[in-house]
């Protein structure tokens, strides 16, 4: 598979790094954070302020589009950058982290996964084959390979079980990639949970299929933070130093530092626009609850050092009012803000590794969350 990755800095106390990303719309400056979009919309934001807030790229769920409004609505419609109306980057993730969401609903085998239908308990069968053609059917910039893990805690065998039947999977993902040619990204995920020689032989065993870049899937989902931290840093040791690195759903600011550090290039969470509907503001001084009382007569904006719509324009009473009062600017505004402060983030961490000063940046970040 042909590099459109570059990189264009490092920091040389450590692995971070910049680069940029070519896609069909348009290119991508990492590290870079993805907000979550899964039916095609980031939940309660049009897609304009999305561009004013500086996003580069989102990420869509396939198994969801697949099931509402469908592959074929959405071919039909030409698209889904032009039926949603996204001018830029879409990554779609391919359903592997359903498997383990509605884990009650699902039967793993060989050949694939059988869901129950979240929405009315229809049986659907997904293989890795389906999945990659449900992707190409959406149009989307990179598709995320089929992938298996179990919850944690789990024993040796069971990721032993899941590195073998996602690196098999991967295989066949490969294989109708190359049949469909459909000229966009797929990606692979390795697995191997804490366990380093599995997820090494994940790894090396994604490597030699070729993908166009490589997730790390299966972490962060309850394990030691040393153990986590201690499988990016050998992971990112052995992975290519070419290809872009995705740390699949972490999205706590101090893990995200910890990861850049090591060298992950892409980020997604749900954390800072479900957070914001929730009522919980991120700012430079550390979490605001927008709903306690304390706020109630607080003329300040949520951040004073922040330049977000919501901060240059509204106090935190008049949020607090909004929360209380479940009008639905109040989750707008939050959200606003709080994608604000993630992408702000991202741009001070490219910043900051191209002045070679990324290490002194993350320590100022995470001792002032320590202080909350």
């Amino acid at each position: 598979m042909s590099n459109s990755f570059t990189i264009t800095a490092r920091d040389s106390s450590c692995q971070a790094r910049t680069g940029t990303l070519e896609t069909l719309h348009g290119p991508i400056e990492t590290p870079v954070f993805m907000p979550v979009a899964s039916q095609g919309t980031v939940k309660a934001l049009t897609h304009d302020i999305l561009n004013q807030l500086g996003c580069q790229v989102i990420l869509v769920n396939a198994y969801h589009l697949s099931l509402r409004p469908g592959v074929e609505l959405v071919r039909k419609m030409g698209g889904l950058h032009r039926f949603i109306s996204w001018p830029k980057a879409i990554l779609s993730d391919s359903g592997g982290f359903q498997v383990y969401s509605l884990s009650p609903l699902v039967k793993i085998s060989e050949e694939g996964v059988q869901f129950s239908s979240h929405l009315d308990g229809k049986k659907i069968f997904l293989t890795p084959e389906e999945a990659v053609r449900i992707q190409v059917g959406l149009g989307t910039d990179i598709m995320m390979c089929l992938d298996y893990f179990p919850s944690y805690p789990y024993t040796e065998e069971q990721v032993d079980y899941s590195v073998g039947l996602t690196g098999r999977w991967a295989r066949r993902c490969r294989e109708e990639y190359d049949h469909l040619q459909p000229g966009t990204q797929l990606w692979g995920i390795t697995q191997g949970g804490v366990f380093w020689t599995h997820r090494e032989k994940s790894i090396e065993e994604l490597i030699s299929y070729g993908f166009h870049g490589y997730a790390l899937g299966g972490l962060g989902i309850g394990e030691p933070k040393s153990q986590l931290y201690e499988m990016l840093e050998r992971s990112n040791r052995l992975l290519p130093q070419d290809r872009p690195r995705y740390l699949m759903g972490m999205g706590y600011i101090e893990d995200i530092l910890e990861a850049v550090e090591r060298g992950v290039d892409f980020f997604d969470c749900v954390l800072p626009t479900r957070n914001a509907r929730n009522g919980t503001l991120f700012t430079s001084q550390g979490r605001v609850v927008i709903k306690n009382q304390k706020y109630a007569d607080d003329p300040r904006p949520p951040d004073e050092n922040c330049g977000c719509y919501t901060c240059r324009n509204f106090s935190r009473a008049y949020l607090r009012h909004l929360y209380e009062r479940n009008e639905i600017s109040s989750a707008i505004l939050n959200t606003i803000h709080n994608l604000y402060y993630y992408l702000d983030m991202f741009r001070k961490i490219r910043q900051s590794i191209h002045s070679n000063s990324f290490r002194s940046f993350k320590k100022a970040i995470i001792e002032k969350n320590l202080s909350e």
